[in-house]
């Protein structure tokens, strides 16, 4: 196939509008869990109710025991992945996708290498696989237990680092709706029943990116799988792809066939939940939100807060609060919105109370509206 040339350039609505209908965020599908978490390429997933929320606001009619169920019968796991962090995805996806991001999760272990000198790492991987895979056990019992065989080294050091030397899945009750449980790991391998899968190319999870995020860059790329060097990779599948510049000169790449809507077709109001890859999937975010507000959704620990989209950019934050039998949603606006926007931010947060009232049992609601200090 011959290379294909330059295609214009985009600009920031057109790569919202294209990027938005990639995450099923223009109007929602009518798919099942493990259809979209596979065309999302994973969610991600440090804490459990996250992946909920984010496939409720994408899914018509979404069912959170369809995902419990697939959490449950080991369909779809709970695993460290893209960016060394904890990633929901298909248990096709999990194993595909590992091998192509170790050298990531291996950035881990060398970054904490305080307390580790002199261990020989194959041998503690080797006695960590043998815990785990005898019984899921959690990180504190497996720190005790490796603790045993190097009493002169840190337990929960020794832990952490089992979890960056092999491929470890949370189990369920933890991630299920509505139960709950320690955080307990076992190996892929042993809670799938298959190996790993090295024969997957980043060149093609290259092309799955573009179809869940792009049009995008090679940063762009590089920023969401947490990978380097991926220049080479892009070059290899140029012939295939379409290029285009964003306003800035910038070169992004796309698949021929993805959408690209209209940038004046209608974005409704969508809530987001913490650490949706809507927001944290490009070195260049301001497709979705402008560079002015990227500090209201930064934080010291890491976290990075659920938040609100308005005609398609990020305008707010969220959260909720339960006292007395009744649950708060409570939004923060970047800057005043117009009673228009509030309007149908409230009907979308009632809708989103109603949700998250199935796992809690909670039927009286209120939201608030409060600015950003």
């Amino acid at each position: 196939m011959n290379q294909r040339e330059s295609s214009g350039v985009l600009g920031t609505r057109e790569l919202n509008r294209a990027f938005l209908e990639r995450q099923m965020l223009l109007r929602r599908q009518d798919l099942h869990s493990f259809e979209a978490i596979e065309h999302l390429a994973g969610m991600q997933a440090q804490a459990p109710h996250p992946p909920y929320v984010g496939l409720w606001t994408r899914i018509e009619g979404f069912d959170p025991g369809e995902l419990g169920r697939l959490i449950e019968d080991r369909r779809a796991v709970r695993i460290a992945l893209m960016r060394n962090t904890v990633h929901l995805v298909t248990a096709g996806d999990c194993l595909r996708f590992r091998p192509l991001v170790q050298p990531v999760i291996d950035r881990g272990v060398y970054a904490r290498r305080a307390g580790m000198d002199g261990i020989d790492t194959g041998a503690l991987s080797a006695a960590g696989r043998a815990l785990l895979e005898e019984r899921p056990r959690t990180a504190k019992e497996l720190g005790g237990l490796l603790g045993e065989r190097w009493p002169d080294r840190d337990p929960a050091l020794l832990a952490r680092a089992i979890r960056h030397l092999l491929p470890l899945v949370q189990v369920p009750p933890r991630g299920v709706w509505g139960k709950s449980g320690q955080t307990t790991h076992t190996t892929a391998e042993a809670w799938l029943g298959r190996p790993l899968d090295p024969s997957y190319s980043p060149e093609e999870m290259v092309l799955r990116y573009l179809a869940a995020f792009g049009p995008a860059s090679v940063k762009d790329a590089q920023t969401w799988s947490g990978l380097t060097r991926l220049n080479p990779v892009f070059e290899r599948l140029r012939p295939r792809l379409l290029t285009f510049r964003d306003e800035r000169g910038g070169e992004l790449f796309d698949l021929p066939d993805a959408p690209r809507p209209d940038p004046e077709v209608e974005a409704p109001p969508r809530f987001l939940p913490e650490f949706d890859n809507l927001i944290l999937s490009h070195a260049d975010r301001t497709r979705v939100i402008a560079d002015g507000y990227r500090k209201a959704l930064a934080s010291k620990n890491g976290m990075v807060p659920a938040a609100v989209l308005l005609d398609g950019f990020v305008r707010g934050t969220w959260k909720t609060g339960q006292t007395r039998g009744k649950t708060t949603l409570e939004i923060e606006e970047f800057e005043p919105l117009s009673k228009e926007d509030r309007d149908s931010l409230a009907e979308e947060g009632e809708r989103l109370l109603r949700f998250l009232a199935s796992a809690r049992g909670v039927e009286t609601f209120e939201i608030r509206f409060s600015e950003t200090a």
